[in-house]
């Protein structure tokens, strides 16, 4: 396959902009070799500046959920730039957009626009200690919630992918505030609690962790745990949803599993790929937002109209049952004869998968339940051959061990079936 204009990219980019990416993960120092530089999109395919075309599982790391460019979209983003593509005042966008994710979000009576996920977890934290009047907050070791200061302690994703789980830059005393436990670990989230009784104003959690890679944690009533103690301790429950938010159901995993949280951070699908987050929850508890409360928060760009249309286009696709069955069917199938070809193989695999997206982990492991279980039993070597490989068939993963891969809604059979036989074409090449 030739690179050779991503290679020369590369080495422009690695001159002036950080490890050459304006985010870590795409530099593939998890995998080795040169990250692919695209010049257009379309439904289920990228293609590099070199011309070569891929089958895309990573779908701009989850919002691509109709696919890339999707016509609808791309009309109505068309249509509303010719009117101006950012006011920095209020518009009627803004109210349509969100009155379909209040009507489609459980939890959701008032919501709050920005620009991405890492602002509306960042805003969720402070709106829930200026509700409580606590300080602390309660994470989960590997949960990745985007690169606030206080977020970054013990975190997955990009983190994990560098080996770095804490971050230079981020001051200890302020650190301190963030409390960790581990995955499924209820004993020990009782311990915090009663070590630190009324001062944890909250517990931020994704639903379905996919910064580890897709976890399945909840066969225990974690989740449900989680609210309970949460209610009995005068603590909130923030579901960071911004990952599988209208990924795995139209209502979010708070819809599929009938749990709710106290508020909600929503990203990625919302804004139908362009940039966009949001944060939700009970009424009581927004209204201590600016300007109807003391919490302050305030962006630019928040509620940009381009990002408005592009959300109202898509979630008003996603309204339809059929569309998650269909993507349940083609996910299923691919994880599993994925599952299948590593077994016919010998290469021991196993995988967690929730609707549309999946991570399949190469391990003697059973299950895979935690970030620590992907660091500490993965063969992250084999991954990055396993990786590198795909892409040589034309097959566009994560990155990454510790990420999730995307089906959507314009894959078809037959990209599943190619996609099928080019992991088995591979796994035998690796294995000879």
């Amino acid at each position: 396959m030739n690179i050779e204009k991503s290679q020369k990219d590369f080495a422009a980019a690695q001159k002036i902009i950080p490890g050459g990416v304006n985010s870590p993960v795409r530099a593939f120092k998890g995998v080795g070799g040169t990250p692919r530089f695209f010049d257009h999109a379309k439904g289920a395919y990228v293609t590099d500046v070199d011309g070569n075309t891929y089958i895309d599982y990573v779908g701009s790391w989850g919002p691509m959920i109709l696919g890339h460019a999707h016509d609808a979209v791309i009309a109505g983003i068309t249509e509303t730039a010719q009117k101006g593509v950012s006011f920095g005042a209020p518009c009627e966008l803004e109210i349509d957009l969100a009155q379909m994710v209040i009507d489609m979000v459980p939890s959701i009576d008032v919501i709050r626009f920005v620009s991405s996920g890492s602002e509306a977890t960042m805003s969720a934290l402070r709106l829930a200690r200026g509700f409580t009047g606590r300080d602390k907050i309660l994470k989960f070791d590997g949960g990745y919630h985007g690169h606030a200061d206080g977020l970054l302690v013990k975190a997955g994703s990009g983190a994990a992918t560098f080996g770095e789980p804490d971050s230079a830059g981020v001051p200890a005393d302020y650190a301190k505030l963030t409390l960790t436990a581990p995955f499924q670990d209820l004993d020990e989230v009782k311990r915090l609690f009663a070590e630190n009784k009324g001062e944890i104003a909250c517990i931020i959690v994704e639903p379905i962790p996919g910064n580890t890679g897709v976890m399945d944690l909840y066969s225990n009533g974690f989740l449900q745990s989680l609210r309970d103690i949460c209610t009995a301790e005068g603590a909130l429950l923030i579901f960071d949803e911004v990952m599988c938010g209208f990924r795995v159901s139209s209502g979010g995993a708070q819809k599929l599993f009938n749990i709710t949280p106290d508020l909600t951070c929503l990203g990625k699908i919302i804004g139908g790929g362009l940039p966009v987050g949001a944060y939700g929850g009970r009424e009581e508890i927004m209204r201590k937002i600016s300007p109807d409360g003391p919490v302050y928060q305030a962006g630019t760009l928040s509620g940009n109209p381009l990002a408005m249309r592009a959300g109202l286009e898509t979630l008003s696709r996603l309204q339809d049952d059929s569309l998650y069955a269909d993507l349940e069917a083609k996910s299923k199938r691919l994880f599993e004869g994925l599952l299948a070809g590593c077994k016919a193989a010998g290469v021991p695999a196993t995988g967690n998968r929730f609707g549309s997206m999946f991570t399949v982990f190469f391990t003697e492991l059973e299950h895979v339940t935690c970030g620590a279980d992907v660091s500490g039993h993965c063969d992250l070597a084999f991954f990055g051959k396993f990786f590198n490989e795909m892409l040589n068939e034309g097959i566009y993963l994560a990155p990454s061990q510790y990420e999730a891969a995307f089906v959507s809604a314009a894959h078809t059979d037959e990209d599943i079936d190619n996609t099928i036989a080019a992991a088995e074409r591979v796994l035998a090449k690796l294995t000879a």
